[in-house]
């Protein structure tokens, strides 16, 4: 029953990756509330739109310029149908006034500039997303609220897709529990990242022996090991994401994804042929230092509230922790109960490893060269 259970798990989490190859479905959005007066950017990922509405007018695969301007008309239409503002029940209107393209770290985004009024100056802004729930259910919109010096943010699901937004500054907790979710959905959502601690994870409950995998004696040892390489990865990550958030330190998003990919590579290749099975703590670490600019990358988009500075990047940071100990906590005690059978040491831990390799070898390409492999 436990090596159903796991195989199972393994299984859904494979169906899931070829198809959001880098992350889920998300869109970034933006709102300046000046009195009665809203101004506004939407960001929404091309390869959305050309499934929702399509772009791709020659069928070649490649979304070029000229297509999307063809369709800038229909983008805007199919973006306002789904985004609607409120103040006290009164509507509010809303137009797109210039359509742009912009670069983020998962591929090409349509960039919306918004334009709105609503009849007086708004003091609690209701808004309502509807993009893309019809056709990808996982699909989240970020929001990004700011009024004078006050910044707040949501995120949209099919299951909250009407919120109710506060102008005056929300409290120190309400920030700080925000941002503890955001840092959990992202950890959620991003593949890279959890085939890299999935990696790092395989091997924890084997020790190496006369060049062979045996299983560990109790869950306490599997478990001190766990303990280990989380704490250098938190270490790790925690420190790159608070200086790139902070403005200390960057570097280019292609660098950073394409690494990111590779330190996946080279932690599932360490389990097929291990080199640093006594070092991967330090493995953790390292890759962990880079794996904090993609977090970073995340809270670029949300933006964080200068009056909240601390608190908000605190509660990220929390929020990737808590969706971290949620994956060991479903894993470990699985692996721990098979570790001493063949299943696991040949088709959870080789075969896992295996198809983690190719799949982030695939991210690897498409990242550094700028390709298309996975739809």
């Amino acid at each position: 029953m436990r090596a159903r259970c796991l195989l199972l798990l393994l299984l859904c989490f494979a169906w899931a990756l070829p198809a959001q190859a880098h992350k889920a479905s998300d869109s970034y959005l933006s709102l300046d509330v000046r009195g009665e007066r809203i101004e506004g950017q939407w960001d929404i990922a091309l390869r959305d739109l050309e499934m929702a509405i399509g772009l791709d007018a020659d069928g070649d695969a490649a979304i070029t310029w000229d297509e999307v301007r063809a369709r800038h008309e229909a983008i805007g239409a199919y973006a306002l149908a789904r985004l609607k503002l409120a103040d006290g029940g009164t509507p509010c209107t809303l137009r797109v006034t210039q359509h742009m393209i912009d670069e983020h770290t998962d591929g090409a985004y349509a960039v919306l500039r918004l334009q709105g009024a609503c009849p007086g100056p708004v003091a609690r802004l209701a808004v309502d997303y509807g993009l893309l729930f019809d056709i990808d259910p996982q699909h989240k919109g970020l929001l990004r609220l700011t009024h004078g010096t006050v910044t707040s943010s949501a995120i949209f699901a099919p299951d909250a897709r009407s919120q109710l937004l506060e102008l005056a500054a929300p409290s120190r907790w309400r920030q700080f529990a925000d941002y503890v979710r955001h840092g959990v959905w992202h950890i959620w959502i991003g593949f890279d990242h959890i085939l890299f601690l999935v990696s790092l994870l395989l091997p924890a409950v084997l020790v190496r022996q006369a060049g062979q995998w045996q299983g560990r004696e109790t869950l306490r040892a599997s478990a001190l090991d766990v303990l280990k390489i989380v704490t250098a990865f938190t270490l790790a990550h925690s420190l790159t994401l608070s200086l790139a958030a902070l403005g200390a330190l960057a570097l280019p998003s292609r660098l950073v994804e394409s690494a990111i990919a590779a330190s996946v590579v080279l932690a599932a290749l360490n389990n097929l042929w291990p080199l640093v099975h006594r070092w991967r703590a330090l493995v953790a670490f390292g890759f962990g230092l880079i794996h904090g600019f993609g977090f970073a990358s995340v809270l670029a988009d949300l933006g964080l509230p200068q009056d909240a500075l601390v608190v908000s990047l605190v509660g990220f940071n929390v929020g990737v922790e808590l969706g971290q100990l949620a994956i060991v906590a479903l894993f470990l005690p699985l692996a721990h109960a098979m570790r001493r059978g063949l299943f696991y040491r040949r088709v959870v831990l080789a075969g896992g490893s295996a198809f983690i390799v190719l799949l982030a070898a695939v991210w690897f390409a498409e990242r550094a060269f700028d390709l298309k492999l996975l739809a």
